[in-house]
């Protein structure tokens, strides 16, 4: 998993996760602190509560890179079985404090993606909102046949991961995806059905990105301010593939 470096832009290969859940990580070649965790918006995705209203999240489910947990709570509070796994160690902890102070039952683990050592065989839907992208070619290959170990078969992947698309306001370049690099690190493991375009709120208001858009733009994250999307919550929306594929 990315561990975090002074060298480059910003990138899956220099973010410091942890620092992050600290209070703020500084963007490689800026001495700038970005002060927010840009998955972070303090409750479930909507495109994660759309998913889960269409009723096509069952059995046990495993939440890869769960982050503050967010996610895994909401599921568990909609009755699912679930387990979050991250390999921040300050994600985790908060996303436990945040279960008990809820009374909700959810398991989150310390794992790497890339080896899932310690998860035993027992999902029937795996949901990555927003980790596939943080890792590099060989990460994804192997992230992707561990996750084929710890499901059942008939298991069902519902991924979120930036696209590589044109899109007004919002974008970081260094980490979008293309449906070809899917399809590569994927295939052997998973059968796609479905990727498809939609929207993904993060945590940057158009107020904070024009505030930050020249260190911004140093560590090769696209502003543009003025044509910048939001949700009703005020909260920039970045290009996301919505993958479904079903455990090989």
């Amino acid at each position: 998993m990315p561990n975090g470096s002074d060298d480059g832009a910003f990138s899956p290969g220099n973010i410091d996760f942890n620092a992050f859940y600290r209070g703020g990580a500084a963007l490689p070649g800026t001495g700038f602190v970005l002060d927010v965790v840009p998955w972070g918006i303090d409750g479930p995705q909507p495109v994660l509560v759309a998913l889960e209203e269409s009723g096509r999240l069952s059995g046990d489910i495993l939440d890869a890179g769960c982050g503050l947990g967010e996610n895994a709570l909401y599921l568990a509070g909609r009755g699912h079985r679930v387990t979050g796994f991250d390999a921040a160690s300050g994600a985790l902890e908060q996303a436990r404090a945040r279960a008990a102070s809820r009374g909700l039952d959810v398991t989150f683990v310390q794992a790497d993606a890339t080896t899932l050592d310690g998860v035993q065989q027992q999902f029937d839907t795996v949901v990555d909102s927003a980790l596939y992208h943080c890792l590099d070619g060989v990460q994804r290959t192997a992230y992707s046949a561990a996750l084929h170990r710890v499901t059942r078969p008939g298991a069902q992947l519902h991924l979120f991961c930036f696209a590589d698309v044109t899109w007004p306001g919002f974008s970081l370049p260094v980490m979008t995806v293309s449906q070809d690099d899917l399809h590569a690190h994927l295939d052997e493991h998973w059968q796609i059905s479905g990727i498809e375009l939609m929207d993904y709120a993060t945590a940057f208001t158009r107020q904070y990105l024009q505030e930050h858009q020249a260190d911004l733009e140093k560590a090769g994250i696209s502003v543009e301010p003025g044509a910048l999307r939001t949700d009703d919550a005020g909260r920039a929306l970045a290009p996301m593939w919505k993958l479904h594929a079903v455990r090989r």
